[in-house]
């Protein structure tokens, strides 16, 4: 008997892996504001969207998060208007790795383009969300998604400031692995 259920916990775990295996309840504010803490994609990626942001402190404290959650309202109307987006859950997936990375190295863009990247993934994740919204409660569902996104990205803010002025320190002490560069050379060394 536990060798069954083992076998079929290991067959139902690839599943955990995709971001949006089908949610049964998508109308309505608290099901979008829910929605964002129910996988670990979103939460991480949308966490770590306010962490690298109060890592990087100064103006991208509101830029990066602003550029994602403008960028994710956008791509949860493409979705609810039904046009495709190519490699929503690959990118997905992508936006909690670079993401990750970028916050554990503490790696300083240029303003504009953390803010583009930071976008490219609002828009995807917001896609992702918007394909599962029904038409009638699309406004309650929409902003709902997005108070809980806001959440999630003040959190990371949260987390971000006793380690803030440690994680400048570290970046100014290793100078170019805090870069674009550095981050290119960090991932395929």
């Amino acid at each position: 008997m536990t060798r069954i259920a083992l076998t079929a916990a290991a067959l139902l775990l690839p599943a955990t892996a995709f971001a949006h295996p089908g949610h049964v309840e998508t109308a309505g504010f608290a099901a979008g504001f829910l929605h964002p803490f129910s996988g670990a994609d979103h939460l991480l990626a949308m966490v770590m969207v306010g962490l690298w942001a109060g890592l990087l402190g100064g103006t991208a404290r509101l830029a990066l998060p602003g550029a994602f959650l403008g960028a994710m309202a956008l791509g949860g109307a493409l979705g609810m208007a039904g046009l495709a987006l190519p490699g929503v859950e690959a990118g997905i997936l992508a936006s909690v790795v670079v993401l990750g990375a970028l916050t554990g190295l503490t790696v300083r863009l240029p303003l504009l383009a953390g803010m583009g990247l930071a976008a490219v993934f609002g828009l995807l994740h917001g896609h992702a969300h918007g394909t599962e919204m029904l038409a009638g409660s699309a406004a309650g569902y929409a902003g709902g998604f997005l108070a809980g996104t806001a959440l999630l990205h003040g959190a990371g803010l949260a987390l971000a400031l006793p380690f803030a002025p440690w994680a400048r320190r570290l970046a100014r002490a290793m100078g170019g692995a805090t870069t674009a560069a550095g981050l290119a050379l960090a991932l395929v060394g």
